[in-house]
C-alpha cells in the first residue's frame, strides 16, 4: 500500500507528559479502511472491556483516511474516536471544515492519547514533531475564545479542535468543536477530553498525502466532481439550500421529529426550512476543504452571527421542542457551539 498514508502513528501519555511516534500498521489500514474503520479496530486492539469512558484508560483517537489531503471531492472529514460517556459504547463522531486536512499535512495518520494531563494542557502537532502545552490560561473560554487564542499562540493557519466549558464541566452529550464552528458532536468526545484536561489540538503542517497512481486517481477524482456537479442534490438542492433543504422533505413523509418526536409532522415547518433560511437570515455558503457543494450556511440574526444552523439542529432545537423561531433557533445554535454542546442531543435533552 504505497498511497493514502504517511504511515506515522503519534502517541500521546497525557500523565507522563510524553510523546512518540510509532509506525503505521499498513496492513491494518489496508484491512479497515478509513478513519472510522482503522480508528475503530485501533480502539478495540489497544483498550481493555469495561474500560471507564472517563478513565485514564479510555483512549481518545483523531484519525483520518486515505483520501484526506489528495484533494478527492467530499474528502473533508476525520474522526474522533473514544469509548462514549454517554452510551458506554464505541463512539465514532466525524466533523468536517479543514482540521482533517490540516492534521493530515502533519504527516500523521492517527493520534491516539492516552492517561489525565495534571493540569489543563493543548497538544501542538507540527511536521518536526508534537508536544503538550499548558492551557491553564484557556481553562474557562468557549471554544471561538480557545481558537482565537491558540492561532495566536501557534500559527495562524493552524487547525485547532476544541472543547468549551461543556467539556470542562463533564456534560455527556459535550462536542469537539473545529473551526469554530464544526462539531464531532455525537457521544460526548468532548466530555473525553475533557475529562484528560486536554483542552486542544493544534495542528499544521504542509505533507502531501502520496498517490500510489496519480494518473488513475486524477481520472478518478474527475469523474466524482462530474457526478457531483450533475446529480440534482449536490448541483441544486444542497449548493442553494443547505441540509435544511430537508425540512419539508422529511417533514412530508412524516418523520420531522416533533414535540419530542411524539408526531413526525411539524405544522408550521415552513417557517425553519432552508428555503426561509435562505430568505432571511443566510449570509453566504460556506465550504468543507475539497467540498464543490458547500452546503454550510452562514447566518445572521438582528443581535447575533455565527454558522448554521444544519437540517439535525433545526429539528432538535426547533419542531421536537415545538419552537418554530427561526432566529431562536440559531441563536441557540451559535451559544451551543461557542459552549461545546451537541446541539442534537442538547435539544433532544431538552424537549
Amino acid at each position: 500500500m504505497k498511497g493514502g498514508h504517511h504511515g506515522k502513528v503519534l502517541l500521546v501519555d497525557l500523565t507522563q507528559r510524553r510523546v512518540r511516534t510509532e509506525p503505521l500498521d499498513r496492513q491494518l489500514a489496508a484491512a479497515y479502511i478509513g478513519g472510522r474503520g482503522l480508528g475503530t479496530r485501533v480502539l478495540y486492539d489497544l483498550m481493555a472491556p469495561g474500560t471507564d469512558p472517563l478513565s485514564p484508560e479510555n483512549l481518545l483517537i483523531f484519525a483520518t483516511g486515505p483520501l484526506n489531503g489528495t484533494g478527492a471531492p467530499l474528502s473533508g472529514r476525520y474522526e474522533v474516536v473514544t469509548r462514549s460517556p454517554l452510551t458506554g459504547t464505541v463512539l465514532s463522531s466525524n466533523s468536517g471544515g479543514r482540521f482533517a486536512l490540516d492534521l493530515k499535512r502533519t504527516g500523521y495518520d492517527l493520534v491516539v492519547i492516552e492517561g489525565i494531563a495534571a493540569s489543563p494542557c493543548y497538544l501542538w502537532i507540527r511536521e518536526a514533531g508534537a508536544e503538550l502545552r499548558d492551557a491553564r490560561g484557556l481553562w474557562g473560554l468557549d471554544t471561538h475564545q480557545t481558537t482565537e487564542r491558540l492561532l495566536s499562540e501557534t500559527h495562524p493557519r493552524a487547525g485547532v479542535a476544541c472543547i468549551g466549558p461543556a467539556g470542562e464541566r463533564g456534560v455527556l452529550f459535550a462536542s469537539v468543536m473545529n473551526d469554530r464552528n464544526r462539531a464531532a458532536g455525537r457521544g460526548g468526545a468532548g466530555c473525553v477530553m475533557g475529562a484528560k484536561r486536554l483542552k486542544a489540538v493544534v495542528v499544521y503542517g504542509s505533507q502531501r498525502t502520496p498517490i500510489a497512481d496519480p494518473e488513475g486517481f486524477e481520472d478518478a477524482r474527475e469523474e466524482a466532481r462530474i457526478a457531483l456537479s450533475e446529480a440534482p442534490i449536490t448541483k441544486n438542492a444542497l449548493k442553494e439550500f443547505g441540509t435544511a433543504v430537508l425540512v419539508h422533505l422529511i417533514n412530508e413523509y412524516g418523520g420531522l421529529p416533533t414535540r419530542n418526536f411524539q408526531e413526525g409532522y411539524f405544522s408550521d415547518a415552513d417557517s425553519v426550512s432552508g428555503e426561509t433560511l435562505k430568505e432571511t437570515i443566510f449570509e453566504h455558503s460556506v465550504a468543507c476543504a475539497t467540498c464543490s457543494v458547500a452546503c454550510g450556511r452562514a447566518t445572521r440574526t438582528a443581535r447575533r452571527s455565527g454558522e448554521g444552523p444544519e437540517y439535525e439542529t433545526i429539528w432538535a432545537l426547533g419542531p421536537m421542542c415545538g419552537v418554530r423561531d427561526l432566529d431562536a433557533i440559531a441563536e441557540a445554535n451559535y451559544i451551543y457551539n461557542e459552549q461545546g454542546l451537541d446541539t442534537i442531543s442538547a435539544g433532544s435533552t431538552i424537549a
